[in-house]
């Protein structure tokens, strides 16, 4: 199994670069990949235990500030408007909806984990809207499509499969006992989306690669520093509050397939690089992690 674990990474982009065409056909399969994931992790969460806390308060906060407050700077020194757009959207992008099951892994506190994803994804669906009616290409959408197209794309899988997972612990906790048994495979279906969604990362950089390969350059740059910077503020955080990998995993695991769409439907579609990219360089630091983490366990 866990040799397994550190292979999964390395054989994803493998399989994604030589099916990467395919795998723009099987993106429909991801959403119910992720709701099952989902709910498979909160059918083992005491859902009564969700809690927002300080952490969460201050990692939003930090999420919040620091896209906003480096999108001003860049504008304000004339950086291209390609990649500040990126900036923008990448460390706006809400936690992933995956980070349940590599945040567990790791050791990080279930409830904790849980709770923040659900948050995390409200507070973006209700702030992005606000921000892209003065930032982008659509600024005269108004508030309520605006705010309703996102809800639609985070809803249904991180609303529902919490809903459902609530309904069997209070109404049917038999059938929830029994869904618990077989959390384990939350990972296998995690495999799954791993390969499709890195598929369609290389499918869409290759894809839009040709336009503005100076812009694509800076982008894989700067993703790469903010995957740094967010990571680890997310620890310095989590250890302040006792749970070091929660911090980093709940400000650094983002969810890129929403950042890319939000790009492409708000930005200039070329900034939807900046997630598709940060999404290789997130997914390279938690299969170290796995392997560090697997090695630490083993001695």
């Amino acid at each position: 199994m866990n040799r397994f674990r550190n292979l999964v990474l390395p054989i994803a982009i493998v399989l994604g670069l030589i099916f990467h065409s395919y795998c723009r056909t099987l993106q429909v399969c991801v959403p119910y990949l992720i709701f099952t994931i989902l709910l498979l992790n909160f059918v083992a969460t005491d859902i009564k235990k969700l809690r927002f806390t300080a952490m969460d308060a201050l990692l939003m906060l930090v999420q919040v500030s620091l896209s906003l407050g480096i999108y001003i700077i860049l504008a304000f020194c004339g950086v291209d408007e390609i990649v500040s757009q990126g900036v923008l959207v990448g460390v706006l992008c809400p936690v992933a909806a995956s980070v349940v099951v590599i945040s567990c892994m790791l050791g990080a506190n279930r409830e904790t984990v849980t709770a923040y994803t659900i948050f995390d994804n409200l507070l973006v669906a209700v702030l992005a809207p606000v921000l892209f009616s003065f930032v982008g290409e659509h600024q005269d959408m108004p508030f309520g499509e605006s705010f309703l197209l996102i809800i639609r794309r985070v809803g249904p899988i991180i609303g529902l499969p919490f809903f459902v997972a609530w309904l069997m612990q209070s109404l049917l906790p038999k059938t929830n006992a029994f869904l618990v048994r077989y959390r384990g495979l939350s990972f296998y279906l995690w495999a799954m989306a791993l390969f499709i969604t890195l598929g369609q990362t290389i499918d869409f950089i290759i894809l839009k690669g040709e336009e503005n390969l100076s812009s694509i350059v800076i982008l894989g740059v700067v993703s790469v520093l903010f995957c740094v910077v967010q990571f680890g503020v997310g620890k310095l955080i989590g250890r302040h509050y006792g749970d070091t990998i929660a911090g980093g995993q709940l400000l650094g695991q983002k969810n890129s397939a929403l950042g890319i769409w939000m790009a492409n439907t708000y930005l200039n579609p070329l900034s939807a690089v900046f997630p598709a990219l940060y999404s290789i360089w997130q997914n390279l630091f938690n299969s170290w992690q796995l392997w560090r983490h697997d090695r630490q366990v083993e001695n």
